[in-house]
């Protein structure tokens, strides 16, 4: 490609049928939450999943054919760096949530302050604790709430010992999988094509583990009966924990990808690697976000 040019791809219908996709995943997933069934999620994921295939497949073709400069790529790290910023403000807000509930709403029912008028109102007799353990429903309606609270939180209080606390095995490994991808970018930086095969290798299996025990944390707290819809305690931990599963497990495929891509295609170069660097940033961004997540969900909560 000559210097001084900048490629512009041909038109292409995938943005749309991207937000098609997305779309469906949004209203779907909402509609699962009520009572709904999963198949329009399912439905939209799908097409995100051929829309991102194809999408991504045009793009490194273009790259391995030497279609992109240097401006071009630059526009690919400012991209990613708005992307992981949006990411950080989606979990803020869940995060911001779980600290108004606990640092304002709380106190306010409980009748601190000038709130004593809504503490008789709302919920006479409320004790501000958390985890919240209790529901409105099951307050109100005793033995015969339809929805009460959970039998168990999922916090290092309850836990019998550390070495059975299925967080603090989740927080090893993943801590763990940032070292692997670091030493995975470190060996790529060095050509040293066998290394980084080795360690991203090791990242993405540390990855499928981390969501194999955050199912089986899943299971055990519907044993306890700590559901989505068990009160403000179940909502918020389901909400923060659930949707740092997706991205782990959205994280994994990208590396997984990355890795195949290295192994049989010989792609990745320490001058031309951007696709592993980026799916690397977001790696650990969402080893960051767990670090939130286990010190105000399960130890502080």
């Amino acid at each position: 490609m000559a210097e001084g040019t900048y490629y512009v791809p041909e038109q292409s219908k995938l943005p749309i049928f991207a937000s098609v996709g997305m779309g469906a995943m949004a209203y779907g997933l909402a509609s699962w939450i009520n009572g709904g069934t999963a198949t329009i999620f399912l439905a939209g994921s799908l097409i995100m999943a051929l829309v991102l295939w194809f999408w991504f497949s045009a793009v490194i073709h273009e790259n391995m054919a030497g279609l992109n400069d240097a401006q071009l790529k630059r526009s690919y790290v400012w991209g990613m760096g708005w992307f992981i910023f949006s990411e950080v403000m989606f979990f803020a807000a869940f995060f911001g949530a779980l600290y108004y509930i606990r640092s304002f709403a709380l106190p306010w029912l409980s009748g601190e302050g000038v709130h004593a008028s809504t503490h008789e109102i709302l919920w006479s007799g409320f004790v501000a604790e958390w985890p919240l353990m209790i529901t409105p429903d099951a307050a109100v309606n005793g033995a015969d709430a339809q929805v009460v609270g959970p039998g168990e939180n999922m916090s290092i209080t309850t836990a019998k010992s550390i070495w059975s606390w299925l967080p603090f095995w989740n927080t090893a490994v993943l801590l763990t999988s940032s070292v692997t991808v670091h030493m995975a970018h470190t060996a790529l930086k060095n050509n040293n094509r066998r290394p980084f095969n080795i360690w991203l290798g090791i990242t993405v299996l540390l990855g499928i583990i981390f969501v194999f025990l955050q199912a089986e944390e899943y299971i055990h707290a519907y044993d306890v009966g700590l559901k989505l819809d068990t009160g403000v305690y179940g909502t918020t931990f389901f909400m923060l924990t659930g949707f740092h599963g997706a991205h782990v497990t959205i994280g994994t495929f990208m590396l997984l990808v990355m890795w195949l891509r290295s192994v049989l295609k010989g792609h990745f170069k320490h001058e031309d690697c951007f696709g592993f660097e980026a799916a690397s940033w977001y790696w650990h961004f969402v080893d960051v976000v767990w670090v939130g997540l286990f010190i105000f969900v399960y130890i502080l909560g």
